[in-house]
């Protein structure tokens, strides 16, 4: 079992403790990933998580919340994590910002586990760059005709609705972008392509050939869509470190495990100093990336207008750590660790895309430093 001492801190409350308790009875219940039919298994995991009621966090947004769920699924399997957070990213827009009549239609499907979300917002050349995007979304006598591209979308294929975002031009760059509900059957929308990665999730390319979308499947206003897309990433991107997190911890306790039965010499792995500095080193990575992804949930959770740079150093640091945790179980675990569908094996190949996705490790970098540039502006620094 993973280390529960961290929920003693004051980032929590005892409403929090007793999610974690929740949690871990559901993925007590949930036997490792499968290999198979990926789309099956994450339509399967959304109705097990609705049935259980965990949807309900997809719309109460409360950070610390979404990240010890994320936590504790990532650590039973990186799918039962994946189906927990696409269905808030891809209601968060319509949580924030929709009318009643755009939460009342979508919201209560999303916690049932009858509508399946995903977040379009990546183009072939626009992915952390919001501000290129070149999806156009045009008014017409009934709605809005949207023509564009979106790639790498993670629920492409198998989402019943997309939050997609498109430039409807009311200025330059950022400031043109809009936020649109899109249902899958919407006349225009096409699945072109399905994309294989390393540790399978459903994902797919989507074209939008002069997609139809009704007048009020707009979210906000016209213009809104990047302080729409900012919002929505503030509160999900600690969540994602947190998914890391999960994934450390549990390479953490698997080369524990192994530490302790594994013999080398004639004494447990464990005896030998080399490996103690290790797993210190491991524990260490653990235990900040988890101060820095609950501190920028507190924060969030406590009132911050924006949290931008807390976000992008939980998501960064969480992230990298988790990959050197991950790939320090592999070592420890010499060729078993790389045996395929063992544990620490599909960590790997889980792990690597945390440090891509929401913004690559090199984007929050520049997040983080244009923050601390503003702020010393601000105060006068010279």
């Amino acid at each position: 079992m993973a280390d529960r001492s961290f929920l003693g801190w004051p980032f929590f409350e005892d409403r929090h403790r007793a999610l974690a308790d929740e949690l871990a009875r559901f993925c007590d219940g949930l036997g490792p990933d499968e290999d198979g039919d990926v789309d099956a298994a994450c339509r399967a995991l959304v109705a097990r998580l609705a049935e259980a009621g965990l949807l309900r966090l997809s719309l109460e947004l409360d950070v610390r919340s979404l990240c010890l769920a994320r936590e504790s699924l990532a650590y039973r399997g990186g799918l039962p994590d994946f189906a927990f957070a696409m269905q808030g990213l891809g209601s968060g827009a319509v949580t924030l910002f929709g009318t009643e009549e755009q939460r009342s239609a979508i919201l209560p499907d999303v916690v049932a586990g009858r509508r399946i979300m995903a977040f379009a917002l990546s183009e072939p050349e626009a992915g952390s760059d919001v501000a290129a995007i070149a999806t156009t979304a045009r008014p017409d006598r009934d709605g809005w005709v949207l023509d564009g591209t979106k790639t790498w979308i993670s629920n492409g294929g198998i989402a019943d609705t997309y939050t997609v975002f498109a430039r409807t031009g009311e200025a330059p760059g950022s400031r043109g972008l809009s936020a649109f509900v899109v249902h899958a059957d919407a006349p225009g929308l096409h699945v072109t392509e399905r994309i294989d990665v390393i540790a399978p999730h459903p994902l797919a390319t989507i074209v939008l050939d002069g997609c139809r979308v009704p007048r009020d499947g707009l979210i906000g206003e016209p213009g809104a869509g990047f302080k729409i897309a900012l919002a929505t990433l503030d509160v999900f991107r600690p969540t994602v470190g947190a998914a890391a997190l999960g994934f450390a911890r549990r390479a953490l306790d698997e080369t524990l495990a192994r530490a302790t039965a594994r013999r080398l010499f004639g004494a447990p792995l464990g005896e030998l100093e080399i490996v103690q500095g290790k797993l210190a080193e491991m524990a260490v990575e653990v235990d900040a990336a988890a101060l820095l992804v609950y501190r920028a949930a507190w924060a969030k959770d406590g009132g911050a207008d924006r949290v931008t740079r807390e976000a992008a150093m939980a998501k960064l640091f969480a992230t990298e750590a988790a990959q050197r945790v991950v790939d320090a179980a592999v070592q420890l675990h010499g060729g078993t660790g790389v045996r395929s569908r063992h544990p620490v094996e599909r960590l790997y190949r889980e792990v690597r895309a945390l440090r891509i996705y929401e913004g690559a490790s090199e984007v929050q970098q520049v997040v983080i430093a244009r923050d601390l540039l503003a702020a010393h502006a601000g105060r006068g620094g010279g």
